[in-house]
């Protein structure tokens, strides 16, 4: 009898028109959304290539190791095909020098304002609202449907209990939705392999994971919409109360839990922190400049009495230390100011990720919510992306600027230069140095970030436990429903 029921539930499904026009629809979304991301990653990956071509014919062509300055750049995730994540709003690059402050610019949206006003459409977004409304339409009036049709008394007329005939629906349901859409997905993965998509062991691992998770969170609308369908009599009413909560899970809760965090725990905006840094900059160098006041007027007291000849040998003698001293001082204003940077950065992370953690804790009552950060935590499009990168980015900035300063020590050059006026030749610049090409073969070079599969899996396990214990929720409840279900 159970399998007589199965049969039925999957005829009912698979030989209606409702499902072949959804069928459709759906597979040419899935299929596009995957064929949009794999050209979106093609041409991410020549322009990555291209910057990283730019950014080494300027090192080479620098002829001072103080003019010597590197671009980082972010580099394209293969995954992000699936699960776009933050990708397209994070900045690809940062500027790494002495001088300058790790900060990523010039996002994909920034550039191509277009995307921003319609957003990108990848495979998770499908899944989270195309999918889950598919499986809404196909339950909603699963068990109140046949009561309405009088099958459902005719059905229970045979020996067939009523946990027996449940799981039959379920099951019937469940391989008459889920198994077709194993076509389109496995027509992505055929594309992948076509257009040559560089994919690593841990990379199909990944896939593999995230569509075992998109799988729990179809699962879960459909023992919503049985639960539904099972505590009222009438389709009309589960379908209006299905919407309703579809809207509320998918839509409106994970931005109240936003909302919420973001009144809880405020923390300082973009503004707000590069005033701080800037008044802090402002200081150090007029400390700096008065500083320097007071030495050359400790200098020239120390040259009173003396003839123009004296004068001129004693500057002669100690010009370069001079030099020396006051480019000393610049460096330590610049390490004062990168020092102060970092702290207010590190400070205003630290606040900023309390305030993101009680937003995903908030929101994760909704599925949708779970689905989604599970899914941006496998691909590694996550909110940690913007924050892992600039500290790698401050890693390499610091191991390069490190480089770049002991090379000016072994060639003698720091950036300073004399500057003579004489009566006969005119005005004459002395750098110190021959301007000529430098051997720039052992400039460290910037390797992005890595995180492991099981990293990625540890961060995901939250939402993927929460997921089962919503669709548990989810079959008790029907079921404890559909026992004392009135069947006339």
């Amino acid at each position: 009898m159970y399998t007589l029921l199965v049969q039925k539930e999957l005829k009912n499904i698979l030989l209606s028109s409702k499902f072949t026009a959804t069928f459709i629809v759906c597979s040419i979304l899935i299929i596009l959304s995957v064929f949009i991301g794999i050209q979106e990653y093609n041409n991410a990956v020549s322009q990555y290539d291209i910057n990283q071509q730019i950014a080494s014919q300027n090192i080479e062509e620098a002829n001072g190791w103080d003019r010597v300055r590197n671009i980082a750049h972010r580099k394209p995730n293969p995954l992000q095909i699936f699960v776009s994540g933050l990708h397209f709003d994070v900045g690809r690059l940062s500027n790494i020098s002495s001088r300058d402050d790790v900060k990523l610019s010039r996002s994909p949206y920034s550039d191509e304002t277009i995307f921003a006003i319609f957003r990108f459409i990848d495979l998770a977004f499908i899944v989270q609202v195309v999918l889950s409304l598919f499986a809404i339409l196909f339950t909603y009036n699963a068990i109140n449907g046949e009561r309405e049709n009088g099958t459902l008394k005719l059905a229970f007329s045979n020996s067939v209990s009523r946990a027996k005939y449940l799981l039959a629906k379920f099951s019937g349901i469940w391989l008459g939705l889920i198994i077709p859409l194993l076509i389109p997905l496995l027509v992505t993965l055929l594309l992948l392999m076509v257009y040559k998509v560089p994919l690593s062991g841990a990379d199909w691992n990944t896939i593999a994971a995230f569509f075992g998770l998109s799988m729990l969170y179809v699962t879960f609308f459909i023992g919503l919409g049985l639960l539904i369908s099972a505590l009222t009599q009438k389709s009309s009413l589960s379908f209006l109360l299905l919407l309703v909560i579809w809207i509320g899970s998918v839509l409106i809760l994970p931005r109240i839990g936003v909302m919420t965090a973001g009144q809880l725990v405020p923390v300082r905006s973009v503004a707000q922190i590069e005033a701080l840094q800037q008044a802090y900059e402002q200081q150090q160098w007029d400390e700096y400049s008065e500083s320097l006041s007071n030495s050359w007027k400790q200098r020239m007291q120390e040259m009173e009495g003396m003839t123009e000849e004296e004068r001129q040998a004693y500057r002669d003698e100690h010009e370069w230390n001079w030099m020396e001293e006051d480019d000393a001082l610049r460096r330590q204003v610049r390490e004062n100011i990168t020092k102060n940077n970092r702290l207010l950065l590190e400070e205003t992370q630290n606040r900023k990720n309390h305030q993101q953690q009680l937003a995903f804790n908030v929101s994760r009552i909704s599925p949708a919510s779970s689905f989604r950060l599970a899914a941006m935590n496998l691909a590694t499009t996550d909110i940690t992306l913007k924050s892992r990168y600039e500290e790698s980015m401050r890693t390499y900035r610091d191991i390069f600027t490190e480089y770049v300063e002991q090379k000016k020590e072994e060639t003698d050059t720091q950036g300073g230069f004399q500057i003579s006026i004489d009566s006969d030749e005119g005005v004459s610049i002395d750098f110190g140095r021959d301007d000529q090409k430098l051997d720039v073969s052992g400039v460290p070079q910037y390797t992005a970030p890595d995180v492991s599969v099981a990293a990625a899996f540890g961060r995901s396990i939250i939402d993927f436990g929460l997921l089962s214990i919503f669709i548990v929720i989810c079959f008790g409840g029907t079921f404890v429903a559909f026992i004392r279900y009135d069947m006339r």
